[in-house]
């Protein structure tokens, strides 16, 4: 019953210009914060993880703008649930687009890091392009059937859980579809290996690396950063990474922690920090999260 609350609530919001829409989702990002403890718990040690120079209130500041940041792209996914598509180009501008016309005869995989602004740009990206993409199927089935709805409105771009492994996003690309890759959460040990983020081992998974191996695919970065007060999103891409992948999957996947490293310096308050990215340790290593 609450989730179909908030979903309608969601769906009243999105008719709202997008300044005051922001406006409402930053107050919900506060109230997040107020009252998540657990997921505030979380983004602390994060951060204390990933910024130890910064004096306790500065991580704290650093905390709630990331709240207010979170709460903005939930409450204007309404946007990309609802609204028409010129809605949705207008909401987000893309940028670089010549670093992947750069590549465009081959397979392409586009490196989509977790910030805030990453459904908008994907959506964004359906409106022109038929892609292929891949999600965690939610536990929600609203959500769940909500976000397989909003990556799939415009052209039935095609998305595979990552139950299904990477077989039908290979297919996908052989096919010539991009691939909107998503590769930076922690998804155990499985297929992954420790790598410094932020001078902290991360498992990381190496699918990046052995699918361009496989399907001889070009890496366009594409990152989407969240505009202050209401100016929607920008989405960049950045041009195609030379010499990869290189000699091993490891060093292939530590250059791509380095790179959203470096993202992440530009625009810390918008990344996905509730997400416990240093929850699998290597062999007798402590926990951080408890």
């Amino acid at each position: 019953m609450m989730a179909r609350l908030g979903i309608f609530l969601i769906w009243l919001l999105h008719f709202l210009p997008l300044a005051v829409l922001a406006r409402c989702g930053e107050v919900f990002g506060w109230l997040l914060y107020a009252f998540g403890s657990e997921r505030r718990r979380v983004a602390r040690i994060n951060l204390r993880l990933c910024f130890p120079a910064l004096t306790d209130r500065e991580r704290e500041k650093l905390v709630k703008r990331h709240f207010r940041a979170f709460g903005r792209s939930l409450l204007e996914r309404g946007i990309l649930w609802w609204s028409p598509r010129s809605r949705i180009r207008k909401l987000v501008r893309v940028e670089g687009l010549e670093h992947w016309q750069a590549v465009a005869g081959r397979p392409v995989i586009w490196l989509a890091p977790h910030f805030v602004g990453l459904d908008m740009g994907g959506v964004r990206l359906t409106t022109d392009h038929l892609l292929v993409s891949m999600y965690s199927r939610q536990k929600n089935p609203l959500f769940d059937a909500l976000l397989l709805h909003s990556r799939t409105r415009f052209g039935n771009s095609p998305m595979a859980s990552r139950q299904d492994g990477l077989k039908p996003v290979v297919r996908a690309m052989r096919q010539g579809l991009p691939f909107y890759y998503l590769p930076d959460m922690d998804f155990g040990a499985r297929d992954a290996v420790f790598v410094p983020f932020f001078g902290v081992p991360a498992a990381t998974i190496t699918a990046l690396s052995r699918l361009a191996k496989i399907t001889g695919a070009a890496v366009v970065p594409a990152v989407t950063r969240q505009l202050p007060g209401g100016g929607g999103y920008v989405l960049k891409f950045y041009p195609a990474w030379e010499s990869f992948p290189g000699a091993d999957a490891e060093s292939d996947t530590r250059r791509m922690n380095e790179f959203i490293e470096d993202r992440v310096r530009e625009m810390p308050e918008q990344y996905f920090w509730l997400h416990k990215r240093f929850k699998t340790r290597p062999p007798g290593e402590k926990r951080f999260y408890g």
